[in-house]
């Protein structure tokens, strides 16, 4: 049975690769840098900008890398960091996570980074990565619970920042508290050896919160999902300035804090 296409929430605007460009494997892939030794093959699904990419690269070299997104463009961003940095050993693949187009057991270490929460069926996503991944090999995943996050001040535009996140992603076809869901998820899929683990991002120096409170601050505003709020309905323009106002009062709140839950699993194929 086919699987329905989801549609990603967040788009390419500048404001979002600003963020996507923020991550590396220590603060993004730290649960699974243990795992990882020279000479391992490694998929890294969904990749992005390619800076975690590009990071895991340097922790298994000679070891091949593959970095696959779902088109052309998105990959292209990966492709454009890997020459910037100057990094080889890593191949570029467009690929859908729900179909493969790689052999059985092909790779040591299969990852994902934020990606089964915007997938239209994450079962069938974590059993092609299981099948790309050789035996005893690892498959790594990592995802936000967005319900999780928690903040102060108390500010009520934070609170319709994340319902209307919240209602414009279900409405995409993913789901953004998948944090909490990925053991369920890997155990359908039929992973036996798991470790779940979690960690968060924390924001509360004057410079961190004038880039995320910033960041969001241009985000509600011109990426595609506030395109998409307001074509679907589910937001008005005055909402969104109002939104995005909530995010720069936050950012200026000397007290402000804010920290951003992810559930992280290793399972071993």
């Amino acid at each position: 049975m086919a699987t329905k296409d989801a549609v990603y929430t967040h788009g390419h605007h500048e404001s979002v690769l600003r963020s996507h460009r923020w991550r590396t494997a220590e603060n993004s892939a730290a649960y699974l840098l243990p795992h990882l030794s020279p000479g391992m093959s490694l998929l890294d699904v969904g990749c992005g900008p390619g800076t975690i990419t590009a990071d895991l690269a340097e922790r298994v070299a000679p070891g091949a890398v593959t970095a696959a997104e779902v088109t052309a463009e998105a990959l292209g961003l990966a492709r454009a960091e890997a020459e910037r940095r100057g990094t080889a050993g890593i191949e570029f693949a467009v690929a859908d996570v729900h179909a493969l187009d790689f052999p059985d057991d092909s790779f040591d270490v299969v990852h994902a980074h934020q990606v089964l929460q915007h997938v239209g069926d994450p079962v069938r996503a974590l059993k092609e990565m299981r099948r790309v991944c050789r035996p005893g090999g690892i498959v790594a995943v990592r995802d936000s619970d967005y319900a999780a996050f928690t903040w102060f001040p108390e500010l009520p535009e934070l609170d319709e920042w994340l319902d209307l996140y919240q209602q414009v992603a279900r409405a995409n076809g993913g789901e953004p508290d998948a944090g909490r869901r990925l053991l369920s998820w890997a155990r359908a899929a039929g992973f036996t050896d798991i470790t779940a683990t979690s960690s968060t991002w924390c924001f509360a120096t004057p410079e961190d919160r004038e880039w995320w409170g910033g960041m969001w601050a241009e985000r509600i505003l011109q990426s595609d999902m506030a395109r998409q709020a307001l074509d679907s309905g589910a937001a008005t323009e005055e909402r969104l300035h109002r939104v995005s106002a909530g995010w720069r009062t936050w950012a200026a709140a000397p007290d402000g804090w804010l920290s951003l839950l992810h559930g992280e699993l290793v399972c071993r194929a």
